[in-house]
């Protein structure tokens, strides 16, 4: 009698795991992530831990783009703003994480304890987010960045030790700030911006500001490779004025104070 064999079926693929999903270049950025959240100051403390605090983020030339706050948590917000989309300035394109090259925070650890409505410790919270504001202001080579709401007026401060980190490594780097990808990008960015304008209809000020900034992002990098490609000297930034385009940039125009309630990231305070 002759036996039959049978043949084993094919095992079922495995799942992979979720974290390997992401292209090359996504996990290298979160895992240069992960360690900036994880790093230690001198006293053994880890930098993102801290509940009170401000942090910034900047583009591939170092310029600043965007700065925030928290009282939640340092490593939640920024953590939320840069892997899932969940905070609303990233899922408004407001802040497209493709432009983010570093990030910088400034923990608050003399507030460790204080609950988050205390009106006080709100009121000292912004004032150093709006000291890093107007800071990145000072800073930045069109003396305007992205955020959709200005902080409210407060008197400035001294800022905190901060640490700064570089998300990207130089491959990425090299890579991702070649001018016409960085042109392409930001005309894509500034197309769903306005479709989202377009869309919603009812949008506040501070996105309408935020397009213009991006225009004026757009046009400068795009006027920067014709320059280049012509042999000639790259143009100058006060070449594009903000203030006449958007009117200051160092209050908001119709709540100077911050008294009327913010939708953006309001699920996370």
């Amino acid at each position: 009698m002759s036996s039959k064999s049978k043949a084993s079926p094919n095992p079922k693929p495995k799942k992979p795991a979720k974290s390997s999903l992401p292209a090359a270049d996504v996990r290298g950025f979160r895992k240069r992530l992960t360690a900036f959240l994880e790093e230690k100051d001198d006293q053994g403390r880890k930098w993102s831990n801290a509940k009170w605090g401000v942090y910034a983020f900047y583009d591939y030339d170092g310029e600043p783009i965007y700065v925030g706050q928290t009282n939640e948590k340092l490593r939640t917000r920024i953590r939320r703003h840069l892997t899932n989309q969940r905070s609303d300035a990233v899922a408004m394109r407001i802040l497209d994480v493709f432009e983010v090259a570093d990030a910088e925070m400034w923990p608050l650890w003399d507030m460790e304890g204080v609950i988050a409505k205390n009106k006080d410790a709100k009121r000292q919270l912004d004032a150093y987010e709006y000291t890093a504001y107007l800071n990145a202001i000072e800073a930045s080579r069109f003396k305007a960045i992205l955020n959709e709401k200005i902080p409210p007026i407060s008197e400035p401060v001294e800022m905190p030790p901060s640490l700064r980190w570089s998300l990207i490594d130089d491959e990425v780097r090299e890579e991702r700030k070649h001018p016409d990808t960085r042109i392409a990008r930001r005309a894509e960015t500034i197309s769903r911006l306005a479709a989202v304008a377009r869309e919603r209809g009812e949008v506040s000020e501070g996105l309408r500001r935020v397009l213009v900034v991006q225009a004026v992002r757009l046009a400068f990098i795009a006027a920067e490779r014709l320059a280049f490609a012509e042999g000639r000297p790259s143009p100058d930034p006060s070449a594009i004025s903000i203030e006449p385009l958007v009117g200051s940039v160092l209050y908001e125009f119709s709540d100077p104070h911050g008294e009327v309630s913010v939708d953006e990231d309001s699920d996370d305070d």
